[in-house]
């Protein structure tokens, strides 16, 4: 068995890319599906409240939870709670959070533009397997 298929898949040393690590580190935040989503639909709406938020993207509430907190830990995702009963809590983008706004929708647009295209190229690439 040979390992050949993992050639030049593992991640550049400090020497080579100084910054690679910290990008990896920024894009598996804010490019997995749910973060790029929430942050198109907070851009969208506004502010937004936790459950609206899940209705409009079908998420699990864990998995919207976890997505919200790491939004608020890096800093693009504002959480407001108000003492009211039953509890109110809205969420927003920060400053940072909008400037986002325009590459992720950007990649929506271009989802949405190409996706016929890709359904047709998986069609074409399961048939041929």
């Amino acid at each position: 068995m040979t390992l050949s298929y993992k050639l030049g898949t593992t991640m550049l040393d400090n020497k080579q890319c100084p910054d690679c690590g910290r990008i990896n580190e920024v894009l598996s935040r804010v490019g997995d599906r749910w973060s790029v989503l929430v942050v198109i639909s907070l851009s969208q709406y506004g502010t937004m409240r936790f459950n609206e938020i899940k209705r409009n993207l079908g998420i699990s509430q864990r998995m919207l939870s976890l997505t919200l907190k790491e939004l608020e830990r890096d800093g693009l995702v504002s959480r407001t709670q108000y003492p009211t009963i039953p509890p109110k809590v809205e969420y927003e983008l920060t400053t940072m959070g909008e400037s986002f706004r325009e590459p992720v929708t950007a990649l929506g647009n271009w989802a949405l533009e190409h996706r016929a295209k890709i359904d047709a190229a998986r069609q074409a690439y399961d048939g041929a397997a």
